[in-house]
């Protein structure tokens, strides 16, 4: 199910660029949406999307990829800005191989890690080399 299918208001309705999306989003329709690679490999499905209190940006969106029904599957934090939305499939794509992806930093639904510990935050960027760790 894609984010305009999730869409209970009408955001999304086209009204000729009129309206919130997507250029503003609802968080809750984007909850669901997958993710591919460039190469329409799928890598995962949003799961969460958290936010920087302090800043109030999207920091990281928790893509689960494996299992079945939830159980195996691993859980990632992606960066937020590692995403592209891909409007014309209603869903998000990432320039990065499904190998590496299999291969990131991840964890299990049960051990969370602590998302505003400082090196945690640079290990994951540089991974994705996003943010401050790109430059």
């Amino acid at each position: 199910m894609s984010y305009s299918e999730r869409d209970a208001y009408g955001m999304y309705v086209d009204t000729g660029h009129q309206g919130p999306g997507p250029a503003l989003m609802g968080a809750d329709t984007l909850i669901g949406d997958h993710v591919h690679n460039l190469q329409n490999e799928h890598l995962g499905t949003i799961k969460e999307i958290m936010l920087d209190m302090q800043t109030g940006m999207v920091a990281y969106v928790v893509m689960a990829s494996g299992g079945v029904l939830t159980l195996g599957e691993k859980l990632f934090a992606v960066p937020w800005e590692a995403l592209t939305l891909d409007t014309a499939n209603k869903r998000f794509t990432m320039d990065i191989s499904k190998e590496r992806i299999e291969n990131a930093p991840g964890f299990d639904a049960d051990h969370w890690p602590d998302m505003a510990n400082q090196a945690w935050m640079t290990e994951v960027h540089r991974y994705y080399q996003t943010g401050a760790a790109s430059r």
